[in-house]
């Protein structure tokens, strides 16, 4: 199917786009589209910028933790030994 059976196709704007690896992307766009300040890197999925100088720098990713770092963030020693001690009481048959 070529383009006399479709018609014209809209007219069309292709703009650069660099990530902070310096990959270079460049969707189109249509000509009266809006065309969005960054895009996401095809190779490295890093937001990319339309300076090449001064991408955007890359997300900032925090490490995994699990749920007892989390427990312990939130908790002192003193306040998860009294927790014990009341769960551990209950067990018990003394509260």
């Amino acid at each position: 199917m070529g383009e006399a059976e479709r018609g014209e196709s809209a007219p069309r704007l292709r703009i650069s786009f660099w990530c902070s690896n310096e990959h270079e992307t460049q969707p189109s766009f249509a000509h009266d589209a809006q065309v969005p300040e960054t895009w996401d890197c095809p190779r490295c999925g890093f937001p990319a910028g339309q300076d090449r100088d001064n991408p955007p720098a890359p997300p900032r990713t925090e490490p995994y933790k699990t749920h007892l770092a989390y427990v312990r963030e939130r908790r002192s020693d003193a306040d998860g030994e009294a927790i014990l001690a009341e769960a551990l009481a209950k067990l018990r048959g003394e509260i």
